[in-house]
């Protein structure tokens, strides 16, 4: 199909970007536009007017941020891919962005055009719920929103008129640090059926501390908060991931049922905790 009728802009800065925006309530920004395009093709979204922000390199980054690495929301998911300082300190991020589509998407596609992208069965959203990261957003004023409140529905974010995701922050995470995402899809370039992000604190070889996220078992990403409790309390891995579909809403489509869902992020759950852990 063909687009519906939209004017075009070119963002000279991030400033320009923020501004071209906010003219318009329907208008989009247009980053490496995997996700937006063809929604525009099938007229899911009819904005008015695209704002291409693509050439904004100031946006495109990963850098040291003392406790956190900060990277730009332009950064090409290969670029995350390939980052040493993620590779080094959070190699969950390296790792998950290694995961997502085929090679021209991780060529084209940006971190935080997936996010901002809201789509429940993408991977970059729930590793950055487990981590507890943190989202910027700039508008008319900068302003951070936890990565666990930034996705709010299927397609919808947290970002209002007028704003735009500007940087990621992820933690370093320590050399006691275990972690894990493990992901069943139907074919290797399919967004994930289910997947699980595991991060668990070791200590003496075992789990103190556990957070884990799934993907695809719900609207948003979802905390599985029964299951880290579980773990926080001293449950034994295998008994704890039985918990792990617990006050999820997995959707039924062509890819499985919720019931087979359920079943999956339980199997996958035990496995990413398990090798987070080492055991």
């Amino acid at each position: 199909m063909i687009p519906a009728k939209f004017d075009y802009e070119v963002a000279e800065s991030t400033e320009h970007a923020i501004d071209l925006l906010s003219g318009r309530e329907d208008a989009k920004l247009l980053a490496g536009g995997h996700s937006l395009l063809p929604a525009m093709k099938l007229r899911v979204a009819r904005p008015s007017l695209l704002v291409d922000i693509g050439r904004l390199d100031e946006l495109r980054y990963v850098r040291d941020a003392g406790e956190q690495i900060a990277i730009g929301a332009l950064t090409r998911h290969k670029d995350v891919r390939d980052a040493p300082l993620l590779q080094e300190h959070c190699p969950i991020v390296s790792f998950t962005a290694g995961q997502v589509g085929d090679p021209q998407v991780r060529h084209r596609g940006t971190i935080g055009g997936s996010v901002s992208h809201g789509d429940p069965a993408s991977d970059l959203p729930a590793v950055l719920s487990a981590l507890d990261a943190e989202m910027v957003v700039r508008g008319g004023e900068e302003r951070i929103v936890p990565a666990r409140d930034f996705c709010t529905g299927v397609f919808q974010t947290a970002l209002r008129p007028g704003e735009m995701l500007v940087e990621i922050r992820v933690p370093k995470l320590g050399a006691s640090t275990g972690w894990s995402y493990v992901k069943m899809a139907r074919r290797a370039q399919d967004w994930a059926t289910v997947a699980v992000a595991a991060v668990v604190e070791l200590s003496n070889g075992s789990v103190g501390r556990a957070s884990i996220a799934l993907t695809n078992m719900g609207a948003t990403p979802v905390r599985a908060h029964a299951a880290e409790e579980a773990i926080a309390n001293g449950t034994a891995l295998d008994e704890a991931a039985g918990l792990i579909g617990e006050g999820t809403s997995p959707p039924s489509d062509q890819a499985a049922s919720a019931e087979f869902r359920r079943h999956l992020a339980e199997v996958l759950g035990r496995r990413a905790l398990h090798e987070a852990s080492g055991s």
